[in-house]
């Protein structure tokens, strides 16, 4: 017999079980208590003899964090490998998948832009004013064609100050995934994507070195500025990204 066939037989005699039951319910006069224990031993063999049971584990909490190089829809100038002008956008640097995504105003949704058509970008950013001008800052984006590794080359990074230095932010994120499963999990139950950027000092000749923005790194990274760069650190303080961009322009003499 087929194995079609054989569950077929079995069907008909799981109904015609439960039939004969419901039957002498009623000429018989069956207790109703054993009536419902038979039905549900039957509901149990029809389930067959696994006992897998489905279990949803909902600790899971999503993705912290944002993919973005600066998360906000900001204006946006392009400039492409055709030299060709384009209109403003609206603009968002996906760091984490190195992607640029843009958007229209009168569409809720985004579009994905050819990002191999692209050399660099410019975001004008309202939230943070340019210390020397007052004016919302424009925060330059470009190729790093100077990178130290190979598959970093067609990344874009934030050129912070460019004089014979030129201060760079190179924007990397880094997931961490969630870990709340096993007997040694630390109970973290969301991916998270942190913020991993590195600063890069472009010396006069070209070539790149990462570093710290703290005065004695910035003095070793560029020996010939050592000097102005200790007389100007001891005037203004420095901890951010935009106190070393300072501080470099006052020591070239920008």
């Amino acid at each position: 017999m087929s194995v079609r066939a054989q569950l077929f037989a079995a069907s008909l005699s799981a109904l015609s079980l439960l039939t004969a039951t419901g039957a002498l319910a009623q000429q018989g006069g069956l207790d109703p208590a054993k009536l419902g224990l038979n039905a549900n031993e039957n509901l149990r063999a029809l389930a067959g003899s696994s006992n897998t049971a489905m279990v949803f584990d909902n600790r899971y909490e999503g993705i912290k964090g944002t993919p973005y190089a600066i998360p906000r829809w900001l204006p946006a100038k392009l400039a492409l490998t055709s030299n060709i002008p384009v209109a403003s956008v609206l603009l968002k640097y996906d760091v984490y998948k190195q992607r640029l995504l843009i958007r229209d105003p009168s569409r809720p949704d985004s579009l994905l832009l050819d990002a191999n058509k692209v050399t660099g970008f410019a975001l004008t950013d309202p939230s943070a004013p340019d210390v020397a001008t007052g004016q919302p800052r424009v925060r330059q984006f470009r190729r790093f064609a100077e990178a130290p590794v190979a598959t970093q080359k067609a990344e874009f990074v934030e050129v912070l100050y460019e004089g014979k230095y030129s201060l760079l932010r190179r924007y990397a994120k880094e997931m961490e995934k969630a870990d709340y499963k096993g007997a040694y999990s630390t109970d973290q139950r969301f991916d998270e994507l942190t913020d991993k950027s590195i600063y890069y000092l472009r010396s006069p000749e070209g070539a790149v070195a990462p570093v710290k923005l703290n005065l004695k790194a910035l003095q070793a990274a560029a020996p010939s500025l050592a000097p102005a760069l200790k007389a100007e650190g001891s005037k203004r303080p420095l901890k951010t990204a935009e106190d070393a961009a300072s501080l470099l322009r006052a020591a070239e003499g920008q």
